[in-house]
């Protein structure tokens, strides 16, 4: 069994539809994990993802901002609802979908400032991250697993066009990077989904045109996957 599985920062569901259909119809995706939905989950447009072949849906959303899916060809199962947001915040979404529990996050930006005292949205990130951390070090590690989604840190040399240069900049900073690696320790044995490619850049950098923008499939975004793993 295999699964061809997309995230993507939509950045609007309902503005972005059609762009979206088009690219289920060029690649296929079994699954598409979706970020900065920005509706409720009423107004999801549904029919339009019935159309594309995705009809199974788990939505959390709000009116106007954040808000995360996973649309499916497959029936969706329940999975645990991590609530790693101390806002209480539309972020997180899970599912098991062919036997893989799928964990779809839209973690905060942070804010400009990198100071947890000065910026409490730099605090709030990195709080979801210590909490994810912790559940995953909880789970059972045989259990396949895959945690997709907008991870708003750029831990990589081939991230940006000047990773040394960013460092001081959120999203970019050293400890922010610690706290992925530490979400990725708490992960057993993680793969991440891209194999690094030189000065190849997959994040929006400041002033620099990128390859990809939040228009999409997999801009400003990171996946881990993991699992079945060793206990």
């Amino acid at each position: 069994m295999s699964l061809r599985i997309v995230t993507w920062n939509v950045n609007s569901v309902r503005l972005r539809a059609e762009q979206v259909a088009r690219f289920v119809a060029e690649q296929a995706p079994d699954v598409l994990c979706l970020q900065e939905i920005k509706c409720l989950p009423d107004q999801f447009p549904e029919a339009a993802f019935r159309d594309m072949g995705l009809p199974h849906l788990k939505v959390a959303g709000q009116k106007g901002w954040h808000g995360v899916a996973i649309a499916s060809r497959h029936p969706i199962a329940e999975a645990p609802d991590l609530a790693a947001c101390r806002e209480g915040h539309a972020r997180c979404v899970s599912g098991v979908i062919q036997g893989v529990e799928i964990q779809n996050f839209y973690i905060p930006a942070g804010g400009d400032i990198p100071d947890r005292v000065l910026n409490p949205k730099f605090d709030h990130k990195l709080d979801f991250y210590a909490r994810l951390t912790r559940q995953f070090a909880a789970r059972d590690p045989r259990a396949p697993l895959l945690v997709a989604g907008d991870l708003n840190i750029a831990p990589g040399e081939n991230d940006v066009w000047n990773h040394r240069y960013m460092s001081k900049i959120v999203s970019h900073t050293p400890i922010e990077v610690e706290a992925m690696r530490a979400l990725q320790a708490s992960l057993a044995s993680p793969t991440w989904s891209a194999t690094p490619i030189p000065k190849t850049r997959s994040w929006p950098a400041g002033g620099a045109t990128a390859p990809l923008t939040s228009a999409s499939p997999t801009a400003a975004c990171g996946w881990i996957t993991c699992g079945p793993r060793p206990a």
